[in-house]
């Protein structure tokens, strides 16, 4: 198979990927003939997903609250950071408002955030 074409053979794939995804231990050699077989079959499975389930980028909305929630902060703590008001990083958060430029690059450094995303591009 060359090409996933639809989605019985997606079905089928994925299926058969999940097969060997719990049959083969972490250390199955690279040249173990399954092996082989679960990696050509993983990558025409993501390529089919790419292609016919394309995942959007991520708004800022989301990055900051995954990024909160991963280094422990509070809207609070996240105020203090950044340097606004708390009320002001609710409205951020809940799409009220958009950072302005200065806050958006504190944004970007201070939690990390590449700065297409804050930008919106």
């Amino acid at each position: 198979m060359v090409k996933i074409e639809n989605e019985a053979q997606y079905a089928g794939a994925l299926k058969r990927v999940e097969e060997l995804m719990l049959k083969l231990p972490e250390d199955t050699p690279m040249d173990d003939p399954e092996m082989v077989e679960l990696v050509l079959l993983g990558n025409l499975v993501a390529d089919y997903d790419e292609e016919n389930y394309p995942i959007g980028e991520p708004s800022l909305i989301d990055v900051m609250k995954l990024r909160m929630y991963e280094m422990g902060l509070t809207q609070a703590a996240l105020a203090k950071l950044i340097g606004v008001s708390p009320s002001r990083v609710c409205d951020y958060l809940s799409g009220k408002s958009e950072p302005t430029l200065k806050v958006g690059r504190v944004i970007s450094q201070k939690l990390n955030i590449d700065p297409a995303i804050v930008l919106g591009v």
